[in-house]
């Protein structure tokens, strides 16, 4: 066997022969054990410490920083986007010339993998710096139009230590550029797999269900119904992939003969696993059980596929194994210990933000903007209830109405009530307020009546 490819988008691992006409030695046995252990142990890594960052990311109090939730209409509406840009780079690399279009995606993923890698880095950096480090605070903020259409594009904080990070980063994206070494690939592919896990999150279990149903019929067709995402797989050069060389003890890091994993097969049941993880933590038992069963699960599904691959030298859908094991095993648990209920009710974004209150039920409104201006206007004018007023204390009522003459005016018709001009607002009133001294008036001119 010579290789193993993965699709751009979801991963899908094919045996195959050489891709560029000239025959290679057959890779030894030890060697292709090192690059599928090392495909295997590269593709937990992420999971594992995506899962982790994801809980933190959950919990943070910081607007910026919250997670991207994929609700059931997104879960749905991916496998269809996914098809769709599958099927444009497929047309691309057939009608326009590889060399351009992999000169693009490569300064495209030369920028994400730099500010991705400087993410990931950033918090095992932060143990290395000392503590009189001088550390300053930096915005950068782009923003568009003026006063109050002024629309904010990018605002992004950061700090000394932030640049060191990136600084470093670059210098790996500089190495990938020039060499497309598999090293800084998979340095690339590591970090945009751990983002990944830690910054897409699922709403609930069953919107986790619904997406991984999708890409399963989504992987299954794209390799065995067609060509298509072989021929993306082999033509597309970017960091969405994790390789390994299976002549690596024959070459060294010269290598060339490479086993591949996608990042989608990652990513894809790795936000599904760290969900799992915040539904452990918020059944306050200290257990992970859910997530240590489908972290197990994803293990045996990946080996699975793996394992067919080697047998039967063809393409295989990793999906196709990964997602029957990710979403069996842990409901199989589920049943044994009696909670699936809570399991499927859990909300993942009810816990982002915990002191935040969430509206569950909007009022229905109908009806065009001067319709309802009209009726709240009617029901501001409309007759009031008077209050039971005592006999005697009607005729001393008239007399003082005698001496207080409201004035005529369209302002009366406004649904706000003001107070008349001149006067200072103390106490509110039904028909507006008035001050002590217009009050005292009042009553020396009733008398005087």
């Amino acid at each position: 066997m010579d290789s193993a490819l993965s699709d751009p988008h979801n991963g899908s691992v094919e045996a195959g022969g050489p891709t560029n006409g000239t025959t290679r030695p057959p890779s030894t046995p030890e060697g292709i054990a090192l690059a599928y252990g090392s495909l295997l142990l590269m593709a937990l890594l992420p999971i594992f410490f995506g899962a982790l960052r994801s809980v933190r990311c959950a919990r943070g109090k910081n607007a910026s920083d919250m997670p991207e939730t994929i609700t059931s209409r997104d879960a749905a509406r991916f496998p269809i986007i996914a098809s769709c840009t599958l099927l444009g780079l497929y047309l691309f690399f057939k009608i326009f010339s590889q060399e351009y279009i992999n000169l693009l995606l490569s300064m495209y993923f030369f920028v994400l993998g730099i500010l991705a890698l400087s993410h990931t880095i950033s918090p095992f950096m932060n143990k290395f710096f000392p503590a009189n480090f001088p550390n300053r605070q930096y915005q950068l903020l782009f923003t568009q139009g003026s006063g109050e259409n002024k629309e904010e594009i990018i605002n992004y904080e950061f700090d000394t230590k932030d640049l060191v990070c990136l600084g470093l980063s670059s210098i790996v994206g500089v190495w990938y550029l020039l060499r497309k070494h598999w090293v800084a690939n998979n340095l690339f592919g590591l970090a945009f797999s751990l983002n990944g896990v830690e910054l897409l999150h699922l709403n609930n279990v069953s919107t986790g269900c619904i997406l991984l149903g999708g890409l399963f019929i989504y992987d299954v067709f794209w390799v065995f119904g067609t060509n298509v995402m072989v021929t993306v797989a082999k033509s597309f050069e970017a960091p969405i992939k994790l390789v390994f060389p299976q002549d690596l003890l024959e070459k060294g890091l010269e290598a060339d003969n490479f086993a591949m994993l996608g990042l989608g097969d990652i990513v894809i049941p790795g936000i599904f696993i760290a969900l799992l993880l915040r539904f452990d933590i918020s059944l306050k038992k200290n257990t992970h059980t859910y997530f240590y069963t489908s972290f197990a699960a994803y293990i045996f599904g990946l080996g699975l596929t793996i394992f067919i691959m080697h047998i039967f030298k063809h393409a295989q859908p990793a999906l196709l194994y990964l997602v029957p094991a990710c979403i069996g095993f842990p409901v199989l648990v589920a049943l044994a210990k009696g909670e699936v209920t809570e399991m499927f009710s859990y909300e993942s974004s009810a816990e982002i933000l915990p002191h935040t209150p969430r509206l569950t039920h909007f009022p229905t409104v109908s009806g065009s903007p001067a319709s309802l201006a009209d009726s709240m206007q009617q029901k501001l004018a409309g007759p009031r209830r008077r209050r039971p007023q005592n006999p005697s204390a009607i005729g001393r009522f008239k007399k003082l109405k005698i001496g207080l003459h409201k004035p005529k005016s369209n302002l009366s018709r406004l649904p706000l009530p003001l107070p008349p001009l001149g006067t200072t607002r103390h106490r509110e009133s039904g028909a507006g307020s008035l001050s002590e001294e217009g009050a005292q008036r009042g009553r020396a001119k009733s008398w005087k009546l």
